[in-house]
């Protein structure tokens, strides 16, 4: 499906990068110093430009409009025609497109650990020029350079929370979470709010939920618990505490059980959004989500606040190790050469303040963040008001989801098979990392 997001009819001030085209055939290798011929066509020239930007989901991901509704705003010249894939199979699908040549002018790189995929195909153009103008303080650009050229721009960076519903909390008489839990303070609370709602007549929630998806248990094994190089060599013993711990709160029914999420598909927004969980690890992007969904009335309305994950120990709770994930947007090296300055000046929108901003309004974690964006994201209605989701939100070390490597993407295909293996009770933790190991080993890495 495609939706047409016409233009605001208010102008906003913001200054358009005016770069010149690059030939559309070869704008992949093309360096900062090539972009010097005038096309006559560019972001500035007033002649109207249409382009074609990849999205997912548009019904419920605002991020999408937002950016081209407030780059419309500020160049009424230029047009954004967002195209909606599916998000489950966005990757597989934009592949396709862009190997058949119909892929939009700009498309969003969803996760990072693709991105050397589509920049070692050719399938991005350089826009270091980009990179050059804006500010140094857009986090996570450095993981889109390759030999000193810059193929994709950062609009959000997101990181990992821990979500709480405040009432459930009140109702079974247990302190909300302080900032300083370590795991196992966070095990012991989803353990007495289980038990204390239970005290309480609900014996519809409980503590804790914990989605499906492997980086739930491998996400912060990595960015806590890992050494150096460990995860690129497939040694992942320091994976089995994680394990362990979330195996030991699923047998006790502080959290429900893996087989039940997966046979019920069970989704994380239904279960925190509708008060069967107290407590929900999950990432930034679910601030957007709830909103919109108590707006729409698929989630209820309840006293919240989102705080640090939990830490291996209060060392870091100052300065809260999580994880999380960027995602950028690059240009299709196919477009007509008579809009690249315009899909520029879009990339460098992407990662302005005013962006930034916009995307904070809606909840959104940009890959910008400063005081000007806090501000706007916790004046936006139904946040919490509160000052540790205000410093959960600024003040926190983002590890990779997955450190990034030639041979991430099949070691990450093994790690799923053995947290399938894990969580199901096919196997012990122990034995599952071993056996990982072991075939990534002979699988991927030899």
């Amino acid at each position: 499906m495609k939706r047409r997001l016409m233009a605001p009819a208010s102008v906003l001030a913001a200054a358009a990068l005016v770069l010149s085209a690059c030939s559309g055939g070869d704008s992949s290798t093309s360096t900062s110093s090539d972009a010097g011929s005038d096309t006559g066509n560019d972001a500035a020239s007033g002649e109207a430009v249409t382009l074609t930007l990849a999205g997912w989901s548009l019904a419920t991901t605002p991020e999408f409009e937002a950016l081209a509704d407030g780059f419309m705003a500020a160049n009424p010249n230029i047009t954004i025609d967002v195209e909606d894939y599916d998000v489950n199979n966005y990757e597989t699908q934009i592949t396709a497109d862009l190997a058949a040549g119909v892929a939009p002018d700009i498309y969003t790189v969803k996760q990072l650990m693709t991105f050397p995929t589509f920049q070692e195909g050719g399938q991005l153009m350089d826009v270091s020029d980009v990179a050059a103008e804006i500010s140094p303080d857009v986090a996570t650009l450095e993981h889109y350079e390759v030999d000193g050229i810059t193929y994709a721009v950062p609009y959000r960076a997101d990181a990992w929370y821990l979500y709480y519903n405040a009432d459930l909390f009140e109702t079974a008489g247990v302190e909300i979470p302080d900032g300083q839990w370590t795991w196992e303070d966070f095990d012991q609370a989803a353990s007495d709010v289980t038990a204390g709602l239970a005290a309480a007549g609900n014996t519809d929630a409980l503590g804790n939920y914990q989605h499906s998806w492997a980086s739930t248990v491998q996400g912060f094994a990595n960015a806590q618990g890992q050494g150096d190089g460990e995860f690129l060599e497939a040694e992942w013993d320091y994976m089995v505490p994680f394990y362990e711990e979330a195996l030991a709160r699923q047998a006790e029914g502080s959290q429900v059980d893996f087989g039940a999420i997966t046979t019920n598909s069970l989704t994380y927004q239904g279960q925190f959004g509708t008060q069967k969980a107290a407590m929900m690890v999950m990432g930034s992007w679910y601030v957007a989500t709830y909103l919109s969904q108590v707006e729409s009335g698929d989630a209820e309305s309840f006293s919240w606040g989102f705080a640090p994950v939990p830490q291996q120990t209060t060392e870091t709770a100052e300065n809260p190790v999580t994880f999380g994930s960027p995602t950028a947007m690059g240009i299709n090296p196919a477009i007509d050469e008579s809009k690249v300055s315009a899909a520029k000046a879009f990339l460098t929108y992407i990662a302005s303040e005013d962006a930034a901003i916009a995307l904070a309004e809606i909840g959104i974690t940009p890959a910008l963040t400063n005081d000007a964006v806090a501000d706007a994201m916790f004046a936006k209605d139904g946040m919490p008001t509160d000052d540790l989701s205000r410093f959960a939100f600024t003040t926190h070390q983002t590890a990779l989801e997955v450190p990034l490597g030639t041979d991430s993407p099949g070691l990450q295909t093994v790690l799923g098979d053995a947290h399938t293996a894990i969580m199901s009770g096919s196997v012990s933790p122990q034995d599952g990392i071993a056996e990982a190991m072991e075939r990534a080993k002979s699988e991927v890495l030899d």
